[in-house]
């Protein structure tokens, strides 16, 4: 062996001897967490040139690239719950049909990182007056609309709190049943998640400062919202809703994450990437990088 492949050699080794102690420099409960809710539209739905089998590429290629741990997806069937479980490996699904709490109608699925949380509790819930009832709806909502939630430990923070992570998305028509829906998530998201950290992601179909988000973000309620936390200006250009025009910002933040108190956001934004000019969906996704506390020095 030449004198400079030894060199080379020992080189190397010496690099991949420190490795393992500059990771474990690095506090596992401390780890971030991905958080991204996107509404993928109707997969059913007769969008000419933007139906879903010519789209649905653009949907995975747009999960990838944030490569979130918690992703909340809305307006999701079953064969769409299916094809993004299929093209992201790695991940455990979570959803049902709100119409029968089978695979009949839209789902609220969710998706988790198996290799980084355990799965302790799962159910669903409908925004009614009887929210263990599949398929119901009350008020003046148009259609049945539901909740999805996990409770997962995450296996990066063992000793840390379980999350409590929702996903929901509200009626478009409905004034009162946007409200009390907002009233249902919030109580349950405090009876279900006690001793949880908690994660909720939506579609709301209403805007900052309407009745629901007042609802839901009151000043001594279980959660905030993670954007407005980073951004703390309301700003022009704030729109989720796109129309299938890319860029486009006119309208109102109607798709949120919420998270409770605990939670420092890192990092919250709107993703408006396009490809050649063509968006995934008729939503943007939105993003929530979330970092627990450290902890208290003794």
């Amino acid at each position: 062996m030449s004198l400079l492949r030894f060199a080379l050699l020992l080189s190397a080794l010496a690099a991949i001897a420190t490795a393992p102690a500059t990771a474990q420099a690095d506090d596992p409960a401390d780890g971030n967490i991905r958080v991204m809710s996107f509404n993928i539209r109707y997969g059913a739905a007769n969008d000419g040139e933007n139906r879903w089998d010519l789209r649905k590429e653009l949907v995975v290629k747009s999960i990838k690239a944030f490569a979130p741990d918690l992703l909340g997806t809305q307006e999701t069937l079953g064969f769409q719950r299916d094809y993004l479980a299929e093209h992201l490996p790695g991940y455990e699904v979570l959803g049902v049909g709100r119409d029968d709490g089978g695979e009949k109608g839209e789902m609220m699925a969710l998706y988790f990182k198996k290799d980084r949380f355990e799965k302790l509790d799962s159910g669903h819930f409908w925004l009614s007056e009887t929210p263990e009832k599949a398929g119901s709806k009350s008020w003046d909502s148009s259609l049945p609309r539901m909740a999805t939630w996990v409770k997962l430990r995450d296996k990066q923070a063992p000793s840390a709190q379980p999350i409590l992570f929702v996903n929901t998305h509200f009626d478009h028509i409905g004034k009162t049943a946007r409200l009390e829906s907002a009233r249902l998530i919030r109580r349950q998201a405090e009876e279900l998640g006690k001793g949880c950290s908690i994660i909720i992601s939506g579609d709301f179909n209403t805007g900052e400062g309407s009745e629901p988000y007042v609802a839901l973000f009151t000043s001594d309620g279980p959660v905030v919202d993670s954007y407005r936390q980073k951004h703390p200006e309301r700003a022009e250009g704030e729109a989720t809703f796109n129309q299938f025009r890319a860029g486009s910002r006119r309208g109102s933040r109607i798709d949120w994450i919420a998270v409770s108190r605990d939670w420092e956001v890192v990092d919250a934004h709107i993703d408006r990437t396009d490809y050649e000019g063509r968006t995934p969906s008729d939503h943007y996704p939105i993003h929530a990088i979330l970092k627990r506390p450290a902890k208290a020095a003794p």
